[in-house]
């Protein structure tokens, strides 16, 4: 069983030429890093900007977000051009996450620092069950991540078939108990993908992938984070509809 991250996967690793240096987990760690650098300065860019003229709002996240996805696309099928794709995807992210984090804040004031500061307390309490073994990657753990992604994957699927005929579903956007439950429940299989691409990352560096891989991996769990800051973020806004 492998991550149920869509550009991370045991496949991901398969077939890959290495006649020069290996990946290791401070080259994952370190490349990470500066990744998330990237999205946070390009997010702090598109949020001023958008905070200055609220009309460029829509263009920062179509642009950002259809320019990421691009981006994304052409970086799985070209791995191999990592270094140069992967901080290309952070700052298309990052643009798109500033601008939607600005909308979020203007009716919730302060729930983007509080959706950033809980993704990275998630990260680093994820990183560390998984690190102490606290957390196993175990086939069992894979298969039931696994199971729980895809019904999200498919419940946000037809959430979107029927917003295109004009309806919704009450529960997933709604504040009531039942929604916010099902939100917490998305965050929770969220934060366990981060157990099988840290799982995933091991392996390939134990197996000596090679070095322009850590790019690759450091893209992949940016993805990973982006979708838990996202949740956390719709998470927050129901408990403020709450009040």
């Amino acid at each position: 069983m492998e991550s149920n991250n869509p550009v991370l996967s045991q496949k991901s690793f398969a077939n890959l030429r290495v006649d020069g240096p290996v990946m290791t987990l401070g080259g994952v760690t370190f490349k990470s890093g500066i990744l998330l650098l990237l999205t946070v300065l390009s997010a702090g860019m598109a949020w001023n900007s958008t905070s200055a003229n609220p009309a460029l709002a829509g263009g920062w996240m179509l642009g950002g977000g259809v320019g990421g996805l691009m981006v994304a696309l052409v970086l799985i099928f070209k791995k191999e051009w990592s270094p140069i794709l992967a901080p290309a995807y952070a700052i298309l992210e990052g643009c798109a996450l500033g601008s939607i984090s600005l909308l979020f804040s203007v009716k919730y004031q302060g729930i983007a620092f509080q959706a950033a500061g809980l993704t990275l307390g998630v990260l680093a309490m994820m990183l560390a069950l998984y690190r102490f073994r606290i957390i196993r990657a175990t086939e069992k753990f894979k298969l039931g991540v696994f199971a729980a992604t895809g019904a999200i994957a498919l419940m946000y699927l037809v959430s979107m078939v029927m917003g295109f005929f004009g309806k919704s579903v009450p529960f997933l956007h709604d504040a009531s108990p039942l929604s916010i439950g099902i939100s917490l429940v998305i965050v929770g299989v969220a934060a366990l993908n981060l157990i099988l691409d840290f799982d995933l990352i091991e392996n390939a560096v134990r197996d000596g992938a090679p070095a322009y891989m850590e790019w690759y991996c450091g893209f992949s769990l940016l993805v990973t984070i982006v979708w838990l800051y996202l949740e956390i973020l719709r998470l927050l806004s129901k408990l403020n509809d709450r009040r």
